[in-house]
């Protein structure tokens, strides 16, 4: 009895032991990463020669890189959904993004035992009871949960068992309060962007995807609107399987197919030219597919899936007729009918560019702009552009927030309405994709029509929608 005792005292001991280190981890590693940059910057401004500088920055971003890796692959969980964030082509420099890249299916699988238990105690039988067959060996692990290939028993179809990783919650939730305390720090000193709010999004939306009852019927609601409203949904959407669903346990069909990541592999195994006609065409496709699932879901619907990074992307190889699947559904969105009607007039000015479209719509959107700079309307278009956009603006291959240059700092974001960054963050992953396929490609053009559609069924624009629009003043 008192070996128990002991034992019970050294877990809860270690229980409230664990964020403290975890805290004490990423402040250490954070302040070595941002002091490094500091004393970096004073030291390039002294060098007059710019390849030089060049070189030098190239240099500093690789010894970033390995550290902002070395600290999300040890600390794990909501540090690689950072990585996934910041790990893109036009937002990091490329050494972070050749580091960062690899992290993104890297999660640390829970034992199958674990598992084993938390499904029994959650559907209430045992796995041979439930399970014909069931697949040791998880599919795959994120930061939340691991997923499973499994039959159930009387079935023909296979389908996919969502687990989540016991102790996980407690554990990314003081991540995130740490990451919002470095973000009020960064808007007061370097980024004048409101990142306060836009981290206090993140802790409400991944506070959502803990409960697996609210995905199964978020997934059922974007499958029901996409397959109702068109002739062929441009992407797929698992069914879930109703009866096996608690808010640790989700069943859903399995869906044959490809990572998007591996598309070029899969291409050159079928005897074609990754780079050739044939293969642009296919992403071509591929991502028009899945932007206009997106610009209906943000549009059309006001709910949406919030996470289109790779790892949830699927090229199908079933026999629907669309090639693209898109998985996960934690986290999803429900924008209000004033933010999707307003971000609805932000896409027509984006691709009409409209600077004062762009200026009238962020005033709509509560976002609030604090300096004053010159061609202020230019920077804003610019700012519009750079954040809701998949294609950039022409002179701009990469985000950079801390240049003088870049439209961030000349204009103050003072204000950032927090239900607006999953659009952000969905348009930067969409960004993500597009470089990664090869293809520049502008979401506000496609989903223009759309959005001149939403506006005229809230009666904000006159005359014929297929005609140029005159908005409702």
């Amino acid at each position: 009895m008192l070996h128990i005792d002991v034992r019970e005292f050294q877990e809860k001991l270690s229980a409230r032991f664990i964020p403290w280190q975890r805290s004490w981890q990423f402040w250490v590693r954070v302040a070595d990463i941002y002091s490094g940059y500091k004393v970096f910057q004073v030291r390039v401004n002294v060098e007059k020669n710019a390849d030089r500088r060049q070189a030098m920055w190239e240099k500093q971003h690789e010894l970033a890189a390995d550290k902002i890796y070395n600290m999300c692959a040890e600390l794990g969980g909501f540090f690689l959904k950072v990585a996934q964030i910041i790990g893109k082509p036009d937002l990091a420099p490329a050494a972070w993004v050749r580091r960062l890249v690899t992290l993104c299916d890297q999660a640390p699988a829970t034992q199958y035992n674990v598992i084993k238990a938390v499904i029994e105690k959650e559907l209430g039988q045992s796995i041979d009871e439930l399970f014909e067959r069931f697949d040791v060996n998880p599919l795959g692990s994120a930061s939340i949960a691991q997923v499973h290939r499994a039959r159930l028993k009387g079935e023909k179809s296979d389908v996919v068992v969502k687990v989540q990783h016991p102790g996980v919650q407690g554990l990314m939730m003081t991540d995130i309060r740490n990451l919002q305390a470095f973000a009020l720090y960064m808007q007061k000193t370097d980024i004048k962007f409101d990142l306060y709010s836009v981290t206090k999004e993140i802790e409400k939306q991944i506070g959502y995807e803990f409960n697996f009852l609210r995905e199964a019927d978020a997934m059922d609601r974007i499958r029901r609107f996409l397959y109702e409203n068109n002739k062929q949904s441009p992407v797929q959407v698992p069914r879930v399987i109703r009866g096996m669903v608690t808010r640790r346990v989700l069943l859903m069909e399995y869906i044959d197919g490809i990572p998007i990541m591996k598309l070029g592999d899969e291409i050159a195994k079928r005897g074609l030219n990754p780079s050739g006609k044939v293969a642009a065409a296919a992403k071509q496709n591929i991502l028009k597919s899945l932007t206009l699932s997106y610009g209906q879901m943000i549009l059309r619907s006001g709910f949406f899936h919030a996470d289109p990074h790779p790892g949830n992307i699927l090229i199908s190889r079933g026999s629907e007729a669309s090639a693209v699947a898109l998985l996960d559904y934690g986290q999803v969105k429900d924008l209000p009918d004033a933010l999707r009607l307003g971000y609805a007039r932000l896409v027509l000015a984006i691709a009409d560019n409209d600077p004062t479209g762009a200026v009238d719509s962020y005033r709509e959107l509560g976002i609030n702009i604090l300096s004053k700079c010159p061609d202020e309307q230019k920077e804003l278009l610019k700012l519009a552009q750079v954040m809701f956009d998949t294609k950039l603006p022409p002179g701009v291959t990469i985000l950079q927030p801390f240049s003088e240059d870049s439209s961030i700092k000349k204009v103050a974001v003072q204000n950032f309405p927090e239900e607006l960054f999953s659009v952000l963050r969905t348009v930067q992953l969409l960004r993500g994709l597009s470089v990664g396929l090869g293809i520049n490609y502008s979401c506000a053009e496609q989903w223009r029509p759309i959005a001149e559609e939403a506006l005229y069924r809230a009666g904000r624009l006159k005359g014929d929608i297929s005609k140029p629009s005159v908005l409702c003043t």
